[in-house]
């Protein structure tokens, strides 16, 4: 192993995949137990700011940029017409901004049951919380399942699952009963997309299990997106989109080459790639 001048280092080890990810701190910044969860944060080396909750990366400076743009851009741009978005979990408000870009969006609900995730995010990653204060943006720091309870049928146009893995607080977001209600609250061309791990690690469980539990709620077309993310494990993820309607899902390419905004990553070559299904997932 080479030798390096750092010594200080935080590492996820991935459980039963037998694979660790690390990276170089300088200090820690903060260190709380919520009510949900430990939350860490880490100025690194080379990363910038690391946000930490019970010991898995959640978000970094450097390379948070592909997972917000990812989780966005694609299922906004294959919406015939998203004017009201959720997005559930996302306490670092990244994808909420990118969200926001759209000019579509006539409102943007974020439900995120851990409140200091936001506000901590706001002091050390105030970049993610940029549009925050946009007149769009309606915050609800409550259970997401029983939010959506509450929501009216057909009163949704795009769903955006941003959650922490499908253990401990996010668990019930991966469940049949949350899906069942998210397929009542999607208007009739409503899409949802879930973050659903890793196409390398997870192809045969968590991701096949997503798409039975969609199909069993009724949606239609279930589709990954893949996209890569060094600092999640094995540096590959994907997000999981499926619709209520019959039709396949189509892009709007003429507006993704039209976008009025700029994107670190995502663009129409990048949205064709990242629908690809590589021939071992096929098989799975």
């Amino acid at each position: 192993m080479a030798e390096t001048s750092f010594t200080k280092w935080f590492d996820e080890a991935f459980g039963d995949e037998g694979t660790k990810f690390g990276v170089a701190i300088k200090e820690k910044c903060h260190e709380e137990q919520t009510p949900y969860q430990k939350l860490e944060i880490y100025k690194t080396e080379t990363f910038g700011n690391l946000m930490v909750l019970d010991g898995c990366f959640m978000v970094t400076t450097r390379d948070n940029f592909l997972y917000h743009e990812m989780m966005s851009h694609p299922v906004l741009f294959t919406h015939p017409a998203p004017k009201r978005v959720v997005v559930v979990g996302g306490g670092d408000c990244g994808t909420l901004r990118e969200v926001l870009k759209h000019s579509s969006v006539e409102e943007a609900c974020q439900v995120e049951i851990d409140e200091r995730v936001t506000r901590l995010s706001e002091e050390y990653f105030p970049e993610l919380c940029e549009s925050n204060n946009d007149p769009r943006a309606k915050f609800y720091f409550e259970d997401a399942a029983a939010w959506i309870k509450n929501q009216p049928d057909a009163s949704i146009d795009v769903l955006i699952i941003d959650s922490t893995d499908p253990i401990g607080p996010a668990e019930q977001l991966f469940g049949p009963a949350f899906l069942a209600e998210a397929y009542r609250t999607l208007s009739k061309d409503g899409i949802i997309v879930q973050q659903s791990e890793s196409p390398l690690l997870h192809a045969d469980t968590i991701i096949a299990d997503l798409e039975a539990k969609l199909t069993g709620a009724g949606f239609k077309h279930p589709q990954q997106v893949l996209f890569p993310q060094p600092s999640y494990p094995s540096g590959w993820w994907s997000a999981t989109m499926a619709q209520k309607s019959e039709a396949p899902l189509a892009p709007r390419y003429d507006a993704i080459e039209a976008k009025e905004f700029k994107t670190q990553y995502y663009n129409r070559a990048i949205h064709d790639a990242a629908l690809a299904r590589p021939e071992f997932m096929k098989r799975k």
